[in-house]
């Protein structure tokens, strides 16, 4: 009797918790109801500390059905379907998390990520106000010649880090977080974040989408930039739902690198901030703007070649600034590459005598300015100068001048005009055509 007693009421118990977490309406209950008697259903409900844990599995199961049955309608997932996960999943019982600390997955490379994965580390060993849990990190594998500042900063703190395109389980995570990755994330991987995945991005969006923004802000003469955190969506860069937004002034002379390390500790500060207040941010997040969108495409060998008849003086300036760090200024002497360094702004070039500027030299003339020991060129609106250049060894101007230019001046003084001159690469129509294609992408 004993046996069928509990036996019963295991039974009773069981059935009650499915229906409870399944359906929980009044029909289902009456229907217990007439299962047992009120004797056994008092019973259960005094020997529910008994059968906890059946029931945290059971609510386990049964949120995760819930999960399934609200996208098992889409099977396509579509770009709004990415969102709606983020922001409809806190779900009571579920075991999402709905305020900090956050269990966070960092997709990063460069030192420009570097800075955001620093106050995310900071952020988890402070107390007591953190807004981290747990921090891993994806990033590419380890090369013998060069080694990734992420990976370099991850290792020394200790971080778990995992490699690109190898990345592993998810589920664990609340949130992911992607600062200068460059690498298209797949949308099931996005799916696995409750939260979705957060982005920091160097500019204001829609301006300046893509991998080098700080470089296109530079080189176009922009006057005000900043950060965006948004979320990011499958299969394009750069076109999730904003969540905060901040500017900056850019600096007269401002350099790429300069600018890129100012917006990177004001990204890291904003990600702090957006993370403390996430399921807010989440809700109250807007869609980009479809005017204004620009494309920032990453800095190749080919926009480093000088345009000395299309050019003018502040553009040649601004290419230097936003590209020095990466790759050098290039021209063409007498059919042989050189490499123009130690750039100088046309404002501290000195003046050239009252005959040579009545003259009208064609763009890529040169002189030597003996005084300031400077290399001028002539461009589009005017003169430009170099300290030093870069031809099989680095030379100064001086060097330059002796070792090359003087000779050349003193032998063939009627042809210097013709061929001792900086000349525009010409590239071939099929890579002109290349390029005007990948700027219309």
């Amino acid at each position: 009797m004993n046996i069928w007693l509990t036996t019963n009421i295991c039974f009773v118990a069981i059935l009650y918790q499915t229906c409870r977490y399944f359906w929980r309406d009044v029909t289902m209950w009456n229907q217990l109801k007439r299962i047992g008697s009120h004797c056994v259903i008092s019973s259960v409900w005094h020997q529910h500390e008994l059968f906890r844990n059946c029931a945290r599995l059971l609510r386990c199961v049964s949120s995760r059905l819930r999960e399934l049955r609200a996208f098992s309608n889409d099977s396509k997932r579509t770009h709004d379907s990415v969102d709606s996960f983020a922001s409809t999943r806190d779900v009571n019982g579920s075991g999402l998390r709905e305020r900090p600390p956050w269990r966070i997955l960092f997709f990063g490379t460069d030192e420009f990520a570097v800075e955001s994965l620093k106050a995310l580390t900071l952020s988890r060993d402070s107390s007591p106000k953190t807004v981290v849990d747990t921090l891993e990190v994806v990033t590419l594998p380890a090369v013998s010649s060069k080694e990734v500042p992420v990976r370099r900063f991850a290792s020394l703190n200790q971080l778990p880090t995992r490699d690109w395109p190898h990345v592993g389980p998810c589920e664990q995570f609340d949130v992911g977080v992607v600062v200068s990755f460059g690498c298209l994330l797949q949308e099931d991987l996005i799916l696995k974040f409750p939260y979705g995945i957060l982005n920091v991005h160097p500019s204001l969006l829609p301006r300046w989408r893509g991998p080098a923004p700080v470089f296109h802000t530079v080189l176009n003469g922009d006057t005000e930039t900043g950060v965006t955190i948004m979320q990011i969506r499958p299969k394009r860069f750069d076109v999730g739902p904003i969540l905060i937004q901040d500017k900056c002034l850019v600096q007269p002379h401002c350099t790429a690198q300069e600018l890129g390390a100012t917006l990177a500790k004001m990204g890291a500060k904003m990600l702090i901030s957006t993370l403390e207040n996430l399921p807010e941010r989440i809700r109250n997040k807007k869609e980009q703007s479809k005017q204004g969108a620009t494309f920032a495409p990453k800095i190749s060998v080919g926009m480093s070649w000088v345009n000395w008849e299309d050019q003018t003086c502040d553009q040649i300036g601004r290419l230097f600034q936003a590209i020095e760090t990466k790759i050098s200024l290039r021209t063409l002497w007498m059919g042989v590459t050189i490499k123009l360094l130690d750039f100088v702004g046309k404002n501290e070039i000195p003046v050239v005598s009252e005959s040579e500027q009545q003259r009208k030299p064609t763009p890529g003339s040169l002189l030597y300015h003996k005084e300031s020991n400077t290399l001028l060129v002539c461009c589009k609106d005017g003169w430009v100068g170099f300290k030093a250049v870069k031809l099989k060894k680095r030379l100064s101007a001086a060097d330059f001048y002796n070792g090359y230019l003087h000779q050349y001046f003193l032998k063939k003084p009627e042809r210097q005009q013709k061929e001792c001159l900086f000349q525009t690469y010409k590239p071939e129509q099929r890579d002109v055509k290349k390029r005007k294609l990948h700027q219309q992408v």
